[in-house]
């Protein structure tokens, strides 16, 4: 037998060329394209922990901001923003008819009408950049088109008409006028480009849409209407804000706020029974628990408003047939939308603080960079308002403050046509909605425009 030939178990080994050794095969080379997220993420965690400030007063100072502002947005938002606007996303995504969703706001509505209703309905509402995202979410999913739901994702809390009035008495008449005028231009146009841009894939959804079967008409529309009109009213009145002035119409209306609230209420109440034909005996012991709540803990309004909250979800999760879809759904639009908004106000919370406090980044390097009326300080003013969080009129004693601390009006109008429409958080989630593509444009064409408007105001 000769050595070479077989191995020592008998089994014949491969040939080689004499004197030759195997050589291993040769590792495919690493494909960069897939692995740049990887290297970022590390990089960056890597240069957070070399650099970070441990034990400095600012770092603990701003981890203190983040959880303040976490805990004055739950307090403040959740339970009276959020909640009602997560019950009226469900309610859009399961009752309003699709048919209806896609002729007055569909990829084919005629534009006018399309962003006509897209910015009325903003007006309307008048809510933050957080809760306005459950209805965005709502009547996307639901067939609207991209324009007409980005320019409602806009209005919503920029054409905000308490807001505007308190610009016009605190900040002065012609920045007001110029906030009001450039909100509704900003929806509009904003809108037709975000459809311009995306016009294909809009095409694909038009398409798609063409082909599904059409919905049987279910309730009259005077129901419908009555149904709708009760949610939005318990949103927008629990979130009634209280003016400066003591005197006037927006103060009547605030002193009248849980009043109203409870009213609308009651009306839930008897279209659940009478349209939807929840049990009556539920419906009743709910509101029994609720004015029991308003009797026991008075002056805390939070208390009934919860007890409303849990006995409607106990009613409507344990229902079948609409109810029991309303129910998942708003549930789905909560588990999909909440842990993105917290977490990126505990983000904007560690950068910027609140209101009067500061976080990791100090105040006067914002107010010195939104110094004057010069390119960059319009640009930085944009940029810092797409990121930064305000909540619903928040934004007008903060402009006060930088204003006084020589901040020019070109930038004070871009941070004001950029902050209340976009936040960090209000990002994260749209991003979950439409996409990454998609966000960045919409999140891009607000930074341009506001850069470009306050330009023109501060130097005309």
């Amino acid at each position: 037998m000769t050595t070479g030939d077989t191995t020592s178990s008998g089994t014949p080994s491969p040939a080689s060329p004499a004197g030759a050794a195997a050589s291993p095969a040769e590792p495919p080379a690493t494909d960069w394209r897939r692995e740049w997220k990887p290297l970022a993420w590390i990089v960056g965690i890597f240069l957070a922990a070399y650099f970070v400030p441990a034990g400095a007063d600012r770092l603990q100072g701003a981890l203190s901001e983040s959880l303040a502002l976490t805990r004055d947005y739950a307090r403040e938002h959740v339970l009276l923003c959020l909640v009602p606007a997560f019950y009226i996303a469900g309610a859009i995504s399961v009752f309003l008819n699709q048919q209806t969703v896609l002729r007055y706001l569909g990829p084919a509505a005629p534009k006018p009408v399309a962003y006509g209703v897209a910015s009325v309905a903003g007006t309307v509402l008048a809510v933050c950049s957080c809760t306005v995202l459950p209805l965005f979410a709502g009547i996307y999913t639901t067939g609207a088109g991209l324009g007409a739901a980005t320019a409602f994702l806009y209005s919503g809390p920029a054409i905000n008409v308490l807001a505007v009035v308190l610009t016009a008495r605190v900040l002065g008449v012609e920045i007001g006028l110029a906030r009001a005028v450039g909100a509704v231009l900003f929806a509009v146009v904003i809108g037709l480009l975000m459809h311009l841009f995306f016009r294909k894939s809009e095409a694909e959804r038009a398409r798609a849409a063409a082909f599904q079967e059409p919905e049987e008409e279910g309730r009259p529309l005077w129901q419908s209407a009555a149904f709708f009109g009760v949610l939005v009213g318990i949103l927008v009145m629990a979130n009634w804000g209280r003016p400066e002035s003591t005197e006037g119409l927006w103060y009547g209306i605030y002193t009248w706020k849980w009043r109203v609230t409870a009213i609308l209420g009651v009306g839930l109440g008897v279209i659940l029974v009478r349209v939807f034909r929840a049990r009556l005996a539920a419906v009743a012991l709910v509101s029994v628990g609720t004015l029991a709540a308003a009797l026991l803990v008075p002056g805390v309004p939070e208390a009934p408003f919860v007890t409303a909250t849990v006995g409607l979800s106990v009613i409507t999760s344990r229902s079948g047939g609409e109810l029991g879809e309303w129910f998942a759904a708003t549930w789905g639009f909560t588990k999909q939308i909440l842990p993105l908004l917290l977490a990126g106000i505990l983000v904007a919370g560690f950068l910027l603080g609140r209101p009067g406090h500061e976080g990791i980044v100090p105040s006067d390097w914002i107010a010195g960079a939104v110094g004057g009326n010069s390119p960059a300080a319009n640009v930085f003013a944009s940029v810092a308002g797409v990121f930064m969080y305000f909540a619903t009129l928040t934004e007008v004693p903060i402009l006060q403050g930088l204003l006084g601390s020589g901040m020019g009006q070109g930038p004070a109008l871009a941070l004001l046509l950029a902050g209340p429409a976009l936040s960090l958080p209000s990002i994260l989630v749209i991003r979950s909605v439409i996409g990454g593509k998609k966000t960045a444009v919409f999140v891009v064409l607000v930074a341009i425009m506001a850069t470009v408007t306050g330009l023109i105001y501060g130097n005309f």
